[in-house]
């Protein structure tokens, strides 16, 4: 077990705790902004490339892959230019942590891109931003202009040979666009079908078929950090494969919710309830959590979680722990039958009506599905209509079963990930409050609409 702390480890967000910080470039070079870029223009871009690999920085938009592995895959091809694509869609519900730094540290953002797009040798780049941030898209755009002002960008970076176009794209608001190959099919005009995989890895095969590396806003903001402390350095914040902070983003029954930096693996889902979001409101008890988002699965109350953990003479054992004794880091939210997602912490209190919770979920889902696989296009209506009926009062015994079914024969048989992040919520939902469901649907003898 990793000794566990209760406190605060501000790194990407440490500008942001700054009396009188403002967005605007004056402000960022007075707090030691674009020094790492400096820096990274006298190394050659296979040593950054190296850096961010001995960081094991992992992405922090949802899959959780190594940063510097992605960028390993790019095998620059004079006849093809590379491109670098920012997520910014932040498109999770839950999620709120990629527009805090938009908003308020632009730069540290626009810092973390060129830095990459060097290191990987790209002189294009995309910050493809969710439609509805208006107010982010100027910012960033007023952002661009100050930077390409002061030679942080444009032709010529700092004095080099090297030159850079960075250009803000809104997107129209679809969830499907924080899928990669999504993205990139929007980016290009196109229905944001997202591409199969394999032969469209986006390193190989990415924007106008070209090599691309597609990296969130959260993920990008590390690298200044990362180039500035070492890689090493950097590996040592955290737990090996977990390195790093995270910003978790925590919503629902808490008296303080709001978006926190943690030290990953350092807290457990206990501490930041209790500790950083001051506990359950007005003294109620926990009932469920929902660690990465709407799309992770979710975790009861109550359920003991088997996790190997390394005991004090180096030897793994297998312990049993409580939810709320979960460190919250990749590795160990995966074993325990979850993941942290995008770091979109939900919390549901003893009050909460799980069967109208998976209804709301249900509904964003069919809604937002791009419809392009039948399972995914079909199931995800079928299954909000399942939960309407059941909330309306209308619902069978049979409907409980059906609705697992449906779940069931749509994960893994989508062309993205859409397929699980749509389904997970249901296999959960069902399966750790089947009673809940049971009871809904007792003595109903409704047809099937």
């Amino acid at each position: 077990m990793p000794e566990l702390r209760a406190t605060e480890r501000r790194i990407l967000l440490s500008n942001l705790d700054q009396p009188g910080y403002t967005p605007d470039l004056g402000c960022y070079l007075k707090h030691d902004g674009y020094a790492s870029l400096k820096k990274a223009v006298g190394m050659k871009p296979d040593e950054i490339v190296n850096e961010v690999k001995v960081s094991q920085l992992r992405g922090r938009g949802g899959a959780g892959f190594s940063c510097g592995v992605k960028w390993g895959f790019i095998r620059p091809d004079e006849k093809k230019p590379v491109y670098l694509i920012c997520n910014a869609d932040e498109s999770e519900p839950g999620t709120f942590k990629d527009r805090q730094i938009i908003h308020r540290d632009p730069h540290q953002l626009l810092e973390g891109i060129i830095i990459s797009c060097y290191a990987v040798r790209a002189r294009l780049a995309y910050i493809y931003i969710r439609g509805e941030f208006q107010v982010g898209a100027r910012i960033l755009q007023n952002a661009l202009d100050e930077a390409q002002r002061s030679h942080f960008l444009g032709r010529n970076i700092l004095g080099t040979d090297y030159s850079l176009e960075i250009h803000v794209h809104r997107g129209a608001g679809a969830y499907i666009c924080g899928e990669e190959t999504g993205l990139i099919e929007s980016l290009e005009g196109k229905r944001p079908y997202p591409r199969i995989k394999p032969p469209y890895f986006p390193a190989v095969l990415g924007l106008y078929q070209c090599p691309t590396i597609v990296n969130n806003v959260e993920t990008l903001c590390n690298i200044p950090h990362i180039i500035r402390m070492g890689g090493a350095e950097y590996a040592k914040i955290g737990r090996p494969n977990n390195t790093g902070t995270r910003i978790v983003c925590v919503s629902g029954h808490v008296n303080k919710p709001g978006y926190y930096e943690i030290e990953t693996g350092a807290w457990t889902i206990g501490q930041i309830i209790n500790d950083l979001c001051g506990g359950l409101r007005d003294g109620k008890k926990l009932k469920a959590v929902i660690p990465g988002g709407s799309s992770a699965k979710v975790l009861r109350t109550g359920e003991k979680i088997k996790l190997k953990q390394k005991q004090p003479d180096g030897a793994m054992a297998e312990k049993e722990v409580g939810i709320l004794d979960i460190p919250y880091d990749f590795d160990t939210l995966t074993a325990a039958g979850t993941m942290s997602g995008s770091g979109a912490i939900i919390v549901l209190d003893e009050t909460a009506d799980i069967v109208k919770a998976l209804n709301n979920i249900n509904a964003f889902y069919a809604h937002e599905s791009c419809g392009q696989c039948t399972p995914c296009r079909e199931g995800t209506l079928w299954m909000r209509k399942i939960t309407d009926r059941i909330v309306a009062g209308g619902g069978r015994p049979s409907d409980v079963g059906l609705l697992g079914s449906v779940a069931d024969n749509i994960a893994g048989r989508t062309i993205c990930a859409f397929g699980e992040a749509s389904s997970w919520p249901v296999q959960s939902f069902v399966a750790k409050f089947r009673a809940e469901f049971e009871a809904a649907c007792a003595d109903k003898n409704q047809p099937v609409t």
